[in-house]
Order: structure tokens, then C-alpha cells, then sequence
């Protein structure tokens, strides 16, 4: 085995976000039979002023279908609750909408630098738990943020914010509240 060969096997061996990114297999979702399962990193699911006369809802939607592990969930919280705090704590409205469920598994391997051989170990062993992610199917909202009406670009700014951090392509909604009311008055 040659230098490059070693090197492509080691980067194989090593567990990254992207290991995860594709839903595959059954989901393991009951924390009594995985001991050591993580709490979710998202500290908070709603952030801001929970009003109901906001003018705008901007909704961030997935286009694929796709795991999304919750360190990447709450990166994108925390950098739209970034952006929209510019615009102050009571003007918006801020909801992740998914939940990391799925309990995420890592048979961990020997790949160091010193090794001159990799540690292949056992076919389809169970592994220990190390993370939580949540599958999310085409269409799917992930986040929502409410707006008043001279806020819409900030809150487009910080969606695409969001958006950044997911490992799914998205595509954003953009619902006239007010609109919306006033159908349902007509009827």
C-alpha cells in the first residue's frame, strides 16, 4: 500500500458531518437502548417576542431529503438570532421547527499518524452513540422567523444566515401575515 492510497483510506476511516448527511438504514430513536446518548445542543427552539401581529413569516425549507445533525441546527439558530438582533429582542420571532430524534452511532477506529497499518474491526458493529440528528424529508420546514414589515430584509439577511450552516440546499417562503387575516375575515 502506497503513500496515497493510506492517506485516501485514512479520510475514509474518519468520522466527519458528512458521514451523516445521508439518511440511510433504520434510525435509532429510543434513548433506553443507546446508554450515553447526548442531549440536544439546540438551547433554545424559540427565541423573541412571541406576538401574533406580525406582518411576515419567512420560512426556511429543505430540498432534498437529508440528516441534519443538531450542532448544525443550532449553529443556524445562533447566527440568524445573530442578525436579527440588530434589529432588537422584540421584533421578531424566531422557531426552529425540527427536533434531533435520531441517535447517531460511531464504531470508533485506530487511524493514527503513527500506525503503518489501519485497524479494519468488525463488519456492521453496533457502536457507541455520538450525537443526535434530525431527518428531514423534501419540503420540510426547518426554521420560521415573524416580521414586522421594515424588517423583511433583515430577516431575509439572517435566513440566508441560517441557511449557510445547514448541509441541505433551501429555499425560502415568504408568507404575508396581515394578507392572510383579512382572507380569513372574508370568509
Amino acid at each position: 500500500m502506497n503513500g496515497v492510497e493510506r492517506r485516501r483510506l485514512k479520510r475514509l476511516k474518519n468520522m466527519h458531518g458528512r458521514n451523516y448527511r445521508i439518511p440511510s438504514g433504520m434510525p435509532l430513536a429510543r434513548k433506553e437502548y443507546a446508554p450515553g446518548a447526548p442531549n440536544p445542543k439546540i438551547a433554545k427552539f424559540s427565541v423573541g417576542n412571541a406576538s401574533n401581529n406580525y406582518d411576515y413569516k419567512l420560512q426556511l425549507i429543505a430540498k432534498a431529503r437529508c440528516q441534519i445533525r443538531h450542532n448544525a441546527l443550532e449553529a443556524a439558530r445562533v447566527a440568524a438570532n445573530k442578525k436579527l438582533g440588530k434589529i432588537g429582542e422584540d421584533r421578531y420571532f424566531l422557531q426552529v421547527k425540527v427536533y434531533p430524534h435520531v441517535i447517531l452511532r460511531e464504531n470508533k477506529m485506530i487511524a493514527t499518524a503513527g500506525a503503518d497499518r489501519l485497524q479494519e474491526g468488525m463488519r456492521k458493529a453496533y457502536g457507541k452513540p455520538i450525537g443526535l440528528a434530525a431527518r428531514v424529508d423534501d419540503g420540510t420546514t426547518l426554521m420560521e422567523v415573524s416580521v414586522y414589515a421594515n424588517d423583511l430584509e433583515a430577516a431575509k439577511e439572517a435566513i440566508k444566515g441560517a441557511a449557510s450552516k445547514l448541509p441541505v440546499k433551501t429555499s425560502v417562503n415568504i408568507i404575508p401575515l396581515k394578507a392572510e387575516a383579512a382572507q380569513r375575515a372574508k370568509t
